[in-house]
């Protein structure tokens, strides 16, 4: 049964950056890559497919699930020569099969830093060297790689979004003729998959003889003083930006049959570079203008011969700077959570914790059932204790191998893995009709984005419930993306009763299905007050039940009381002490307060 064809690259219809971008990693791969930012249904895997159609001799399509282990990607011992013969090779991984074509990582944001990290390098070099389990191994390993993600699940790393070359948004054409066109062109390859891509094939073949045909022009040292005075008006830190700029001006002059580079083909290619590298935080809104790459390319920066001195003024505008709204999201020292040691928390690096899917770092015996062979470890386990009891019989390893499994069960040992552990902040706030609500909300806004600024830099999730009337809401679900917690505390909806035994059973809910790499921490923001519960019974008394029930499952709490006016009942501290929480009275309802005091709490 034949496979089913692709569908053509040059039948995608719009999505120039996108296709400009991909072609000009074929043409240089020292580009770097290209990730592709948008919503699911944007034809991102269909393009990355197409591209890997263009490239010359038996170039592979190599899809990288965001499940795969490292063994998996990098290659590992092999098992079945170890087993059966006893000799030690190497099994290539998805990186060896990637060579010479096209490596796709869909979801790229929720693949593990470490895997993200040995992908970039190895990209970077065209070579993968492997060492462990008493091996050392490399082989080329040249390809282009393509990642690709939703934002609102979240955002890759600033650290590793930068050594990615190129970086595009991609969205839905808003002309409906194009979308239209898009459309019938898509049901047409579904509906007949080989005459449809038969009718496209002379296209593809001429993009792929072009391809094949192209290399990349000459950069003149003019155009790289004017690459190097653009990274530098748009505050581009190192010299990765300069480098994949001046490489895709050159990729796109060749592309277009030039010899040489000229500065439009830095106009063109600097917005796919530089979208990605000066957003230093999810409160800049992502991409870059034209107007502005044209005008630093028109006006470049002065003479900086006095190595930045100046005017103190010139730094500081004036005598003093612009104040800051009181629940304006400031960036806050980064949290360390329940899990951190000091060093760590003064550094701000996170802690790791044992997981299921991170980097191997060990071995051993095996509680119970292996639910993650070392095979590195069994196998040698297994080969001392045939050297032990006899030589193996290498003229029938098969039969052996059968009749007496070279792998025992006490030669069985379970790997230990690892990855970084981050937050989930679960914020409980108190929503109902009570006095200092709608500051209490704004506040809470600010808090939001402001812890969301740190978990842009790590691995951190934010999510919030609100209770009000007679029930509590999840009006963030655990998030760490910006632009989701923008649009769903766009309006929050606040008044009547104190529902506060329901906002706390939400929250235990919540912690209970937190992954095992989150450590939950539930922070209340109340009064302490509780006004409405199920018929027939005292508010305020099944409040402190569920807050029992908070310290009965050592959730980590943390309670912020914003009990006002000069009448106070205390029922707050009352609360924390039930729930074996931290209490901190707010004497200033702000963000920045609420930010200061759940670090204040953290630190504790």
């Amino acid at each position: 049964m034949s496979a089913r064809p692709t569908f053509p690259f040059s039948a995608v219809v719009g999505q120039d950056d996108v296709k400009l971008a991909l072609l000009l990693n074929a043409i240089d791969r020292r580009i770097g890559g290209v990730v592709l930012r948008g919503e699911k249904g944007s034809a991102k895997s269909t393009l990355a497919r197409g591209l890997a159609a263009l490239l010359p001799g038996e170039a592979r399509f190599v899809e990288l699930p965001v499940s795969a282990t490292e063994d998996r990607v990098v290659g590992s011992l092999d098992l079945e020569s170890a087993l059966t013969t006893g000799m030690k090779r190497f099994h290539p991984g998805l990186l060896a099969d990637a060579d010479n074509g096209v490596l796709y990582i869909d979801e790229v944001n929720l693949l593990p830093d470490h895997l993200v990290d040995i992908l970039l390098d190895v990209a970077a070099s065209g070579v993968n060297r492997v060492e462990r389990e008493s091996m050392s191994e490399s082989h080329p390993s040249r390809f282009v790689l393509i990642g690709s993600m939703n934002p609102e699940e979240g955002e890759l790393r600033p650290q590793l979004l930068d050594r990615f070359g190129l970086a595009v948004d991609v969205v839905s054409s808003p002309d409906p003729a194009e979308r239209v066109e898009a459309v019938q062109r898509r049901l047409a390859f579904d509906d007949r998959p080989d005459g449809f891509a038969a009718s496209w094939s002379a296209s593809d073949r001429a993009l792929a003889e072009r391809l094949t045909g192209t290399t990349s022009a000459e950069v003149p040292p003019e155009i790289l003083l004017s690459v190097s005075q653009l990274c530098v008006t748009m505050g581009c830190e190192g010299l990765r930006a300069d480098l994949v700029i001046t490489r895709a001006a050159a990729a796109l002059a060749g592309w277009e049959g030039r010899t040489v580079a000229t500065v439009d083909d830095v106009r063109r290619v600097a917005p796919l570079a530089l979208a990605h590298r000066r957003r230093r935080s999810p409160f800049d809104d992502p991409g870059i203008e034209q107007d502005e790459i044209d005008r630093a390319l028109d006006n470049p920066p002065p003479d900086r011969s006095d190595n930045g001195r100046g005017d103190a003024s010139d730094h500081l505008g004036g005598e003093q700077g612009p104040s800051i709204a009181a629940d304006t999201p400031t960036r806050i020292v980064p949290l360390s959570g329940p899990r951190s040691d000091v060093n760590n928390a003064a550094s701000g690096r996170r802690t790791t914790v044992e997981s299921t899917r991170g980097r191997m770092i060990g071995d051993r015996m095996p509680q119970g059932r292996v639910t993650d062979i070392a095979v590195g470890a069994t196998v040698r386990s297994a080969a001392l204790r045939v050297a032990t009891d006899g030589p193996l019989d290498h003229a029938t390893p098969r039969l052996r191998s059968v009749v007496e499994p070279l792998v025992r069960r006490e030669d069985l040992r379970q790997a230990v893995r690892e990855e970084k552990a981050g937050n989930l902040l679960i914020l409980v706030v108190d929503a109902s009709a009570s006095m200092g609500v709608e500051r209490r909300m704004g506040a809470v806004k600010g808090a939001v984005l402001s812890l969301l600024m740190d978990a842009y830099q790590r691995r951190d999730r934010v999510a919030v419930i609100t209770f009000g009337g007679e029930e509590a809401e999840v009006v963030l679900r655990p998030t760490g993306s910006m632009e989701i917690a923008r649009s769903r505390l766009a309006q929050l909806a606040t008044g009547g009763r104190t529902p506060l035994a329901a906002g706390l059973q939400s929250a235990i809910d919540m912690a209970k299905t937190a992954p095992g790499s989150h450590q939950p921490l539930l922070i209340l923001i109340s009064d302490g007050r509780a006004t409405a519960a199920q018929e027939g019974r005292d508010p305020l008394e099944v409040a402190m039940t569920t807050a029992a029930d908070v310290r009965h499952r050592a959730i980590p709490a943390l309670v912020l009381d914003v009990e006002d006016g000069h009448s106070r009942l205390g029922l707050a501290a009352q609360l924390a002490e039930t729930m074996g929480a931290q209490y901190l009275p707010l004497t200033e309802l702000s963000a920045g307060a609420l930010t200061s005091a759940i670090r204040e709490g953290l630190q504790r």
